[in-house]
């Protein structure tokens, strides 16, 4: 695990080693470059794996090729042994060193081989070309950008900016999906010219020129495992496979334990592969706020599987971590479970290196309450319009929860999409800010340099996977979405912030391909939330923990906007603060943050939006 940087086409050794120093907590333990006149690429290394001969960058036996990985390839001593009896020469036993003879014996189609989370540049110096490629599912982030001939690619936007060619403008379109969905989606973000490499893709640049392509898709229509035995021993046999492939280290390893389903079968999984205990972490709140978190379910599993636990509780000041987290995201980002990831990667890296984490589960089994609407959405679309926008009315009457479920506020948002199409509809679902709002919200300013109206990207997802049934479709852009731009990016920040590398075995692409197949009323069997994936652990887990609603990893954000952060919230979103910046109505955010305040509204993530925002843009003053 590491974090890599680069130039080409007008390399700059020196900038190359500032740019690998904005990194530093990426890979405390040691770093390496690389320039020969076109091109200069330097690493920062977490040693995980081959911690005697593995430091990068890495090369082949005549030296043409190099490279500078961020990641692990899981499948790596297979691909080490097919690759020496076709005749090639290895120096290390890294991962690493596999990628540089792929790409010998198979070009770029050396990506379709890899099992695992990974980011990697590779340079074949006698064509002077450059290869950039991202895993399938988005585990691990590169970013790029292209200026007067010159490309600049990193693990984290900080390295980019670096460059006198990088520019720090704000990408407004970016800043209104921010706005919108809590998170900015690729390729975009919330720099112009800084673009996110896609998951699944790659970049190749030569003669000064960028050629973009995808080498992976999800495909509904192919089902690469089948088995007489049905499609719960499949799932277990894919779920053994991933774990034990992802706790092969060189450095002590454990688990994020949350106590919800997800995290609680990667631990019960990891405990039938090794015989001393697990090492598992897990985080709470005081005791006003314990409703927000799972200890006791978390305190079950550990003491059922023998687990060498441990605990960190919350407490209610919290400004300095905030700060700290909006540092390392780099940009803005909404999502408040941050925090949570941020403190249980710290409190896990005193005691490891490496931990698996259940990130994924709830987009590959189907785990939100979103996807149940989805699938009743085919009827509901059935009713006469005029009685759709009759239910648009009752949602006015529906009181919403400042409690983690928030059942009150799934029903009002379902209530008043009613008259709309599902692909409007379940935009609507996940959207924060809507177009009424952010008309009232938005200064002439803001409005003036929106390109246009916005088209979302997530209507093109749903529309590409148009065909499949209505959850399926909600699926796949959650998939291209949500999991890569908000959860994968969130824990690679979170735990790299505390050099901690994180492990999601529920990301496997051979899982994920495997269950993506089914039609989703087999993932919501009796129409349940991950009905399918809690008969696969009904021999792993207890009833009582493959039962439990679903709870989220979520902070008690409401409650603390209301209480421990109201002075704070206050004194960021100042009327006179945000006269100055320009970008929205002072009026509107005074009525969205004191509606809140006063109990007249729920608008948790609103303020936490614009909170966070004003934060990161007084913290990277950005252009506007």
């Amino acid at each position: 695990m590491c974090g890599i940087c680069g130039i080409v086409g007008k390399s700059d050794s020196n900038l190359v080693k500032e740019m690998t120093r904005q990194m530093v907590h990426r890979g405390p333990d040691s770093d390496g470059f690389y320039a020969d006149g076109e091109i200069a690429m330097g690493m920062r290394r977490l040693k995980i794996i081959d911690l005697d001969t593995g430091d990068q960058p890495i090369h082949n036996e005549d030296k043409t090729v190099w490279v500078v990985f961020n990641g692990e390839i899981y499948n790596f001593k297979e691909l080490r042994r097919d690759l020496i009896q076709r005749g090639h020469s290895f120096y290390t036993q890294s991962d690493t060193e596999v990628i540089a003879h792929l790409y010998e014996e198979y070009g770029d189609d050396c990506v379709k081989f890899l099992r695992g989370m990974f980011a990697f540049c590779l340079w074949e110096g006698e064509a002077k070309r450059l290869l950039l490629a991202r895993d399938r599912i988005g585990i691990k982030p590169l970013y790029y950008s292209l200026n007067n001939g010159q490309l600049v690619f990193a693990s984290e936007i900080k390295p980019i900016l670096e460059s006198k060619e990088a520019s720090s403008q704000i990408n407004f379109t970016a800043l209104d999906y921010y706005l919108t969905f809590l998170y900015i989606p690729a390729p975009l973000t919330i720099y112009e010219g800084i673009n996110k490499l896609l998951p699944g893709h790659i970049l190749v640049f030569q003669n000064g020129k960028v050629e973009i392509s995808s080498y992976w898709e999800l495909n509904p229509n192919v089902e690469r495992f089948k088995d007489d035995k049905g499609p719960i021993f499949e799932i277990r046999q894919l779920l053994n496979e991933a774990v034990k492939l992802e706790m092969v280290s060189d450095v002590p390893l454990g688990a994020l334990l949350s106590g919800g389903l997800d995290s609680s079968c990667i631990v019960g999984m990891m405990s039938k592969l090794v015989n001393e205990p697990i090492k598992t972490f897990s985080v709470g709140f005081e005791e006003k706020y314990s409703s927000y978190d799972e200890l006791e379910y978390s305190r079950q599993v550990a003491k059922l599987f023998n687990c060498e636990h441990r605990e960190f509780i919350i407490k209610p000041d919290i400004r300095q971590t905030i700060q700290q987290v909006m540092n390392f995201m780099d940009e803005p980002f909404a999502d408040s479970s941050a925090i949570l990831n941020f403190l249980i990667c710290k409190e896990a890296r005193q005691f490891v290196t490496v931990a698996l984490s259940g990130i994924g589960g709830d987009e590959v089994f189907g785990g939100y309450p979103r996807y149940q609407g989805a699938m009743s959405a085919a009827n509901f679309q059935k009713l006469p319009l005029f009685l759709r926008r009759g239910l648009k009315g009752l949602a006015n009457f529906i009181p919403e929860s400042r409690k983690s479920g928030n059942s009150g506020g799934r029903l009002k948002r379902y209530l008043s999409s009613a008259p709309l199409s599902f692909e409007e509809k379940y935009v609507s679902w996940i959207s924060y800010f809507n177009a009424v709002n952010k008309n009232k919200l938005y200064s002439g300013e803001f409005k003036s340099r929106l390109q246009d109206k916005p088209r979302y990207i997530h209507f093109d997802y749903l529309t590409d996977s148009f065909g499949q049934d209505l959850a399926s479709r909600a699926n796949y852009l959650d998939m291209r979405t949500y999991l890569p731009d908000d959860l994968l990016i969130m824990a690679d920040r979170m735990s790299m912030a505390n050099s901690l590398e994180l492990r999601v075995p529920l990301c496997d692409f051979h899982l994920i391909e495997y269950v993506y197949a089914m039609p989703f009323d087999i993932k919501l069997k009796g129409f349940r939330l991950k009905g399918l994936f809690r008969e696969v652990l009904n021999d792993l887990l207890p009833q009582n923990i493959i039962n439990k609603r679903k709870q989220g990893f979520m902070v008690p954000l409401a409650d603390w906007l209301r209480n421990d952060l109201k002075g704070f919230v206050r004194e960021v979103l100042d009327e006179n603060n945000v006269r100055k910046r320009g970008l929205f109505n002072p009026a509107e955010v005074k009525k969205i943050v004191e509606d809140h305040f006063k109990g007249r509204r729920v608008n948790t993530h609103q303020i936490w939006a614009l909170f966070i925002l004003e934060l990161w843009l007084n913290q990277f003053n950005p252009k506007i």
